[in-house]
């Protein structure tokens, strides 16, 4: 079974590059998606505050959700800017970007 996505999707959008490396893509992280990234994060730390039972657990339970969402703000902004990238999401302004650096 072949788990490629590219293999069985086709862009949409120009691709700018079609394996990025890490540092790329997140050096490619927009206003949008740095918002989208605390947004996520300070909902989670809400949300394990509000979900800590006890008062003494409240802080560890604040961590814990914090945590979480960090890492899934992180994944969600990542997997936009790979997108953009890749040519799946609109990405008018790295092409912009990327004819601007070529010439």
């Amino acid at each position: 079974m072949n788990t490629d996505i590219t293999a069985s999707v086709k862009p949409e959008y120009p691709v700018i590059d079609r394996n990025p490396p890490f540092t790329k893509t997140v050096a490619n992280f927009n206003t949008l998606d740095y918002l989208r990234f605390t947004t996520i994060t300070g909902i989670s730390v809400t949300v394990g505050y509000l979900s800590g039972i006890k008062p003494n657990i409240r802080g560890p339970s604040m961590v814990t959700g914090g945590l979480i969402g960090l890492m899934g703000g992180f994944m969600y902004a990542y997997q936009n800017s790979a997108g953009r990238l890749m040519g799946f999401f609109p990405n008018e302004d790295e092409v912009a970007r990327y004819k601007k650096q070529r010439f």
